[in-house]
């Protein structure tokens, strides 16, 4: 698809954007407007009005050595490269995302920036894609390592939500890794958007090059399809068992689709069923690169045992049985199918077998 009819749709994705969320009174600026630079303009908490509706933001924004340790409540995220990249996840064992999506913390993959570590093998496979307007970064966990329940099919987390405060409340995002940072691995850009599911032992995330266009970002980086999970808003052919980085075309923006030669917009309803019209398609990619895991995450801590994982590949392969979170509307990221592909497909809400979605939180 040319840039040009790339650009068409995504004008169709920022007209449709919902226009439900408005600033909490108590805290009327939006975390999107909340620049800081790194790491010396970095506040210890970026959202710290305790009269505001949901909060106060449980952890901080200030991380060094000092704060590097598996109990870390560091909310400050770093995501640079394959071996290099943090996730959001529950600070407290056996958590559901919808139930911790404001307190969610930093898991990282490599130490130095502050934050909780990801266990030694809980990354079971990663893919990254990299394009001219977003990093996608999408791959396969075995989430109990990250606090999360083993049955949680999880959700979305973005630096919006309907009081536009974030989720995590006074979450950061900070990056080295795009073309205007000219390779300087010792500069890093604050990430202004971007969205991250977890659950169903994988996970998915986009994050919006700062440098480029608002709409780019608004499109690609889309928050309001959060009952749709990763393969309808990050397309990809992550494998468990393979870590590859590959240059990527750009993904036609979630909820955009194209019948007949007519350019349409999908709305996801606020409840009930998810059956989107028509199937994500994956980016075409080149120029993959693949590693070993053992050569990429050289310092990760030793994984917890006895916490009862599903591991990735064996993950509901058959749709499962896990009960969706409870909540107010999100979905996480699908189960893996048997061949350790991440599954296509929509909610098992609507009745198909083999991807599910939680109804976690407010997006």
């Amino acid at each position: 698809m040319s840039r040009s009819a790339l650009s068409a749709l995504l004008a169709v994705a920022l007209a449709s954007k919902s226009a439900f969320a408005q600033p909490d009174p108590a805290d009327p600026t939006p975390l999107v407007d909340k620049t800081y630079a790194y790491p010396s303009g970095i506040p210890y908490q970026v959202d710290y009005n305790t009269a505001a509706i949901r909060g106060p933001q449980v952890g901080y924004n200030i991380c060094n050595s000092t704060t590097e340790n598996q109990e870390s409540m560091c909310q400050t995220s770093m995501v640079n490269h394959i071996d290099d990249f943090c996730l959001w996840a529950p600070p407290i064992p056996n958590s559901t995302i919808g139930d911790t999506e404001q307190e969610e913390v930093a898991w990282c993959t490599k130490p130095g920036h502050g934050t909780r570590l990801i266990p030694a093998g809980a990354l079971q496979g990663v893919q990254v894609l990299k394009t001219s307007a977003y990093i996608q970064i999408a791959g396969f966990i075995d989430q109990t390592q990250v606090n999360m329940n083993a049955q949680d099919y999880g959700g979305e987390l973005d630096p919006h939500g309907a009081d536009l405060r974030g989720n995590p409340l006074g979450g950061l995002m900070y990056s080295n890794a795009f073309p205007s940072n000219n390779g300087n691995n010792n500069t890093f850009q604050q990430v202004i958007d971007w969205t991250n599911f977890m659950g169903g032992n994988a996970f998915c995330m986009t994050i919006c090059d700062p440098a480029s266009s608002q709409s780019d970002q608004d499109g690609y980086c889309q928050n309001i399809y959060d009952r749709m999970g990763c393969s309808y808003n990050m397309p990809n052919n992550a494998q468990n068992g393979t870590f590859e980085v590959c240059d990527s075309d750009l993904k036609t923006p979630v909820g955009i689709y194209v019948t007949n030669g007519a350019t349409m917009t999908y709305s996801q309803p606020a409840s009930g069923d998810v059956v989107p019209p028509y199937t994500p398609v994956v980016p075409a990619s080149s120029n993959c690169v693949t590693y070993q895991s053992a050569e990429l995450y050289t310092a990760n801590p030793t994984p917890t045992s006895g916490a009862g994982a599903t591991t990735a590949a064996g993950a509901s392969q058959t749709g499962g049985t896990s009960k969706p979170s409870s909540g107010s509307g999100s979905a996480g990221a699908p189960a893996p199918t048997s061949n350790g592909a991440m599954a296509v497909g929509v909610s098992s809400v609507a009745g198909v077998l083999g991807t599910l979605f939680a109804m976690a939180f407010l997006s």
